[in-house]
């Protein structure tokens, strides 16, 4: 069981490690709009993040067949002295499942819960086409990771004193960005000097957007943003 946990982990690590990577040199939209007060004073601040991968899990039956399952569709791999699980890639939309011989699966790289909702068909129709009965198609989101901007360059030192090191982890000379911890929602938002976050952990997009929101509120009552 560890070593099957273990594979999946790691690939989607690898997962989330490729989208922090994409969001940290990609640029953000801004269009909602959310106000944020302080005394006589008033900021506009958009609320706009952009998903970048969605982990979804589900039980979409009793038992598969994966080397069967692999033989009759294209877009599946399976090695099982490599990995337990079956790989099944989807084009539209751009999405990897982990399907393994229990009934279960992931899904990810989903930008959308639509995306997800339309992978879960596409591999569902799949697997009925071959024989397989469908009892489940319903999943938890597991994981969001998103993108954001704060709009402005951030000085990383200051951020650290002011939100406290107990609720922070900052060493430069090993990862460029700031970890910061927010107990609710609980999420993990990671903080770049360009002023861009990666916010990980989420199982909704408004846990996504209040993260976004509750880190300009802090920095802002730092006076560490204006």
């Amino acid at each position: 069981m560890w070593a099957v946990w273990h594979g999946v982990r790691g690939i989607l690590i690898d997962l989330a490690v490729k989208s922090i990577r994409e969001i940290a040199d990609d640029s953000f939209r801004a269009t909602d709009i959310f106000n944020v007060y302080k005394p006589n004073v008033k900021i506009m601040i958009d609320s706009t993040i952009k998903i970048e991968n969605i982990v979804a899990s589900m039980a979409l039956s009793d038992s598969f067949d994966l080397k069967h399952i692999a033989s009759h569709l294209e877009n599946a791999e399976y090695d099982k002295d490599k990995f337990p699980g079956l790989v099944y890639r989807i084009k539209t939309p751009k999405t990897a499942f982990l399907v393994f011989g229990s009934g279960k699966a992931n899904c990810t790289g989903a930008k959308s819960i639509t995306d997800v909702d339309t992978a879960v068909e596409i591999l569902s129709k799949d697997l009925e086409g071959l024989g397989y009965t469908i009892t489940n198609k319903s999943y938890i989101v597991q994981n969001i990771v998103a993108g954001a901007t704060l709009g402005t360059e951030l000085d990383l030192d200051a951020i650290a004193i002011g939100l406290g090191f107990e609720n922070v982890e900052y060493e430069p000379e090993v990862f460029p960005g700031l970890v910061y911890r927010i107990k609710d929602p609980k999420v993990v938002v990671l903080i770049f000097r360009s002023g861009k976050l990666v916010i990980t952990g989420a199982k909704t997009q408004t846990d996504c957007e209040t993260a976004k929101l509750m880190v300009w509120e802090q920095l802002y009552n730092l006076g560490l943003v204006q």
